[in-house]
């Protein structure tokens, strides 16, 4: 149970009028590390093939000002496997604290590409061993 960190380099267009990152872009951070990471786990190949997989929801809370440096860190890791989805939490970290915690449910895809399929044993297995605690939302 350990997530996994992606090292993601910054971009100027990433900032907002005052230095800070763009609210808007930690969504595509979120992305960016949720791609790289999934493309190097085991086990999740129809995920680039077949029918694909979708994002059905996704959440951010914004925990602290996120600053325009060089780079920041993502860590990742599966917070919920369901039957037909599972749930990838994302933690943005500058400095070692917590810019902000969010998390993506994706749908795995049947060949037809528009209805959802259940995971398969290997996915599940695949993703059981990057489990990690879900977050706590604030009140």
């Amino acid at each position: 149970m350990a997530f996994t960190d992606i090292p993601i380099a910054l971009r100027w267009s990433d900032q907002d009028a005052n230095g800070h990152l763009n609210n808007a872009r930690i969504v595509t951070l979120m992305e960016e590390s949720r791609v790289r990471w999934m493309r190097g786990l085991e086990g999740l190949a129809a995920f680039r093939g077949l029918g694909g997989a979708v994002v059905a929801s996704l959440t951010v809370d914004y925990v602290a000002q996120g600053e325009y440096v060089p780079e920041m860190v993502v860590r990742l890791g599966i917070e919920r496997i369901g039957s037909k989805s599972f749930t990838i939490r994302h933690v943005g970290l500058q400095d070692g604290r917590t810019v902000f915690d969010g998390s993506t449910v994706i749908v795995p895809l049947a060949a037809d590409r528009t209805t959802s399929r259940s995971l398969t044993g290997a996915e599940r297995e695949s993703l059981a061993a990057h489990e990690v605690p879900a977050r706590r939302r604030p009140s």
